[in-house]
């Protein structure tokens, strides 16, 4: 069993987006399909038939009606499981680029820093008003960007904007908290650093350098913009690098651990435990129950 990353082409490239209707009219299909993910955020808004999603932690049962999110990165396949015509809208979107200064201090929720997307699904479930809502953002996008009338980006730009304030006036859990100002042009080339060099040593002096600040206060600035320290966002990317390695078997957990920038076994054992409550075999073997 593999995973692979599944490449997202824009439909407009200054929307950073992709939307996009599919007609299923054909019987019933296995659910044994690859594992991919994509850095854009994904939803899905079922219009007519049934959709099984699968994540690693979750299996979502999608009727007429109702939507799923699925995070950036996050693994993830889908199947139609009953023989009935099955129609629904994807929408693919790196929300990055949306954030404005008004949107600033709710980045460390939405860049997913702490807390994956996935989580906010709960919401769907029990704010019904707030499916629906989300549900006609999705439709009316997909109807901006095809249809491509006078001024469809800015519209479309205006729904993403609406969709992301429905997820926070329903967020009943307060999951979604604001937190201090952090300003983006500073923040994303760190988090691009980071990720480009998860196979190599990640180290917090370059990081501070790179957003011009001293080591010591670039330490307290990263903490307080993002909720976790610099080394403990490191780890936690490591580990999300790792598992969708693990789905690729031919590679070795040793393989994988090297992959990630991290030589101690006894070290990258402890960090997958950590994160994911099992070690790396359980979860491979946990997604290849899916």
């Amino acid at each position: 069993m593999k995973s692979y990353q599944e490449p997202i082409h824009y439909q407009n490239e200054h929307l950073c987006m992709k939307v996009w209707q599919f007609e299923n009219k054909e019987l019933k299909n296995s659910p044994h399909y690859l594992w991919h993910y994509h850095k854009e955020v994904e939803l899905i808004a079922i219009q007519t038939g049934q959709l099984t999603m699968h994540t690693p932690d979750n299996i979502y049962t999608l009727n007429e009606g109702d939507v799923v999110m699925i995070g950036s990165s996050q693994l993830h396949f889908s199947h139609k499981a009953i023989d009935e015509y099955l129609s629904y809208i994807v929408l693919h979107v790196d929300l990055q680029p949306y954030f404005d200064p008004a949107m600033m201090m709710y980045y460390r929720h939405f860049s997913e820093a702490v807390r994956p997307l996935e989580d906010m699904n709960y919401i769907f479930n029990e704010h019904a008003e707030a499916k629906t809502e989300v549900f006609r953002i999705i439709d009316h996008i997909h109807t901006e960007v095809i249809r491509k009338k006078k001024g469809y980006e800015i519209a479309a730009s205006m729904h993403i904007k609406h969709l992301l304030l429905t997820l926070l006036r329903y967020d009943s859990r307060e999951l979604l908290q604001p937190f201090e100002y952090v300003d983006a042009a500073v923040m994303r080339p760190i988090l691009e650093y980071v990720d480009h060099h998860l196979a190599e040593k990640v180290e917090m002096e370059i990081a501070s350098k790179i957003a011009g600040m001293s080591y010591a206060y670039f330490s307290k600035f990263f903490k307080k913009c993002i909720g976790i320290s610099f080394t403990e966002y490191v780890n936690r990317q490591r580990i999300r690098k790792a598992e969708r390695l693990l789905m690729t078997n031919s590679e070795s957990i040793a393989d994988i651990a090297a992959a990630v920038g991290i030589e101690n076994m006894a070290h990258f054992y402890e960090l997958f435990k950590r994160f994911n409550s099992c070690t790396p075999k359980e979860y491979a073997r946990k997604l290849s129950a899916h």
